[in-house]
């Protein structure tokens, strides 16, 4: 396995070494790409718009000698997860559940990607309260981007749908008729107060910053809140905001 040298921590660490393999600006997002399927150059480019083409692939060739991204065989072009970059779907769901904590309001020309809402739902997803529910899908259209989330028990099943999709392979719960089906027009400060909990405005129409329930009705949202949820790590630190006040007494 390749290893930094001179650009290492100079620590003999768990931390420090998964740091000089994953730690570089963008290789975490490519690896949150390719965790939902393989990609080429050309895929990954297009899900993640600011990053100049010389660093995607040097991140490319880091992440291959790193032994975490292979090239694909059967596919020109493409890339995919070893078994050892796999292993990081439990890092990169933890990173997904604590910046949901800061995830703020979205920026100036900042996207959505279908990679990144997958990998959001795939986060989110409590199999143990939708092993409870009936076998519903759920149909998000989240500013440019569709995906459908098939839900059945513990399973889920999420593919990017509509123009533009990246074809995908079969779906994991293929023969599935689901009983219901949820869809849902979702700004992207929406799709962070739903997934979040938050009770916003929802109707047929919604507001530009809300929720627009296409087909299904008020029951099934609340089932998607049931299935999906990313409970914030922790209350805001106020200690910057209270710095040079005295500290309350204790009685």
């Amino acid at each position: 396995m390749a290893t930094r040298g001179a650009r290492g921590f100079g620590q003999y660490s768990g931390v420090a070494r998964a740091l000089e393999r994953v730690g570089d600006r963008w290789a975490l997002l490519i690896v949150r790409d390719l965790l939902v399927g393989a990609r080429r150059y050309g895929d990954l480019k297009a899900g993640l718009p600011r990053i100049p083409t010389n660093i995607l692939s040097d991140r490319l060739k880091e992440l291959q000698e790193a032994g975490v991204v292979r090239r694909v065989p059967t596919v020109r072009g493409g890339y995919e997860l070893t078994t050892l970059g796999r292993g990081l779907e439990p890092v990169v769901a933890a990173l997904e559940r604590w910046g949901w904590s800061v995830l703020g309001e979205p920026g100036a020309g900042e996207q959505v990607t279908p990679d990144a809402v997958t990998v959001a739902l795939r986060t989110a997803f409590r199999p143990d309260a939708a092993a409870a529910l009936p076998a519903t899908e759920y149909v998000l259209h989240v500013a440019d981007v569709s995906v459908s989330a098939i839900v059945a028990g513990r399973e889920l099943d999420v593919a990017p749908v509509g123009p533009g999709a990246l074809p995908q392979p079969r779906r994991a719960i293929p023969d599935l008729a689901p009983e219901a089906v949820l869809e849902l027009a979702v700004a992207p400060a929406g799709f962070r107060d739903l997934v979040s909990g938050v009770r916003g405005a929802v109707s047929v129409k919604g507001p530009p910053d809300g929720v627009s329930i296409l087909d299904g009705g008020s029951a099934l949202l609340e089932r998607f809140r049931l299935t999906f949820r990313i409970d914030p790590v922790g209350p805001p630190d106020s200690s910057a905001a209270n710095e040079g006040e005295p500290e309350a007494s204790v009685a």
